[in-house]
């Protein structure tokens, strides 16, 4: 396998966030992993959103949260980075595991409500994904829930990066690594302006991989690249792609 793994954020290449769109393009550029946001509607199921609060095309606005899915599917919603005016409908997770499953792909569910962590963990074991899903979104408190739940569920510990701006970098790093040890958690996902030589030195120390998070610009990316990390994650997944043939070659 190639390091870094290469991870495409939703929306990368300027697709609308979470769209149908957005995963093939994320395919057909070459990413290693597929970011995508996850929440539940009422009757739990598992959706394709950033945000609880939606806004159809007329402007009134919606929870996920509060409607069904089959209410929920019925409308248009504004894309989110979509083009001025572009709308689409809310995908389910289950709608889109095939085109994931046949790309043989890594699924990267960034959880954003605790009420995901149940209906996640069932969705996993119920299509046998445990080694093709990764959980990110997970602070302490959701990363120690996601343990309880299912501890062969494979997590990501959200750094808290207001810790890299209170404390020097080896005392947030080694915070940091304890909670993510603590949970059970396999890696660091943590923003990439606080990554420096004492953090990754603290994870390799725990024996955690570190996930970079959102590096858009070609020189970045080949500094991160150099430095070791085990995943970038980029909207330019088009020209991370490139950047690690012209590391790695």
């Amino acid at each position: 396998m190639t390091y870094p793994l290469l991870t495409a954020h939703t929306g990368c290449m300027g697709t609308p966030d979470n769209s149908l769109f957005s995963i093939e393009t994320a395919l057909s550029s070459g990413a290693d992993i597929v970011e995508e946001d996850i929440l539940v509607t009422s009757d739990g199921v598992l959706v394709l959103s950033h945000d609880d609060s939606v806004y159809a095309a007329d402007g009134k606005a919606y929870r996920i949260s509060s409607m069904s899915y089959a209410e929920l599917s019925q409308l248009d919603i504004n894309a989110h980075n979509g083009a001025p005016g572009e709308t689409m409908r809310i995908l389910s997770l289950e709608s889109v595991l095939p085109l994931l499953r046949a790309s043989g792909k890594i699924m990267n569910l960034d959880l954003k409500s605790d009420d995901c962590v149940e209906p996640v963990a069932r969705f996993v074991e119920n299509n046998g994904l445990h080694e093709k899903v990764i959980l990110s979104g997970c602070e302490t408190s959701r990363a120690h829930a996601v343990n309880r739940t299912d501890s062969r569920l494979r997590k990501l510990l959200n750094v808290d990066t207001s810790l890299f701006l209170a404390l020097n970098e080896r005392e947030a790093a080694r915070i940091s690594c304890e909670d993510a040890s603590s949970a059970n958690c396999f890696g660091l996902n943590v923003n990439y302006r606080v990554v420096g030589p004492e953090l990754l030195q603290a994870a390799a120390n725990h024996k955690l991989d570190v996930y970079i998070w959102t590096v858009n610009a070609e020189e970045e990316m080949k500094h991160f690249m150099e430095m070791g990390v085990h995943s970038i994650t980029s909207r330019n997944i088009a020209a991370l792609v490139q950047v690690r043939k012209e590391v790695s070659g």
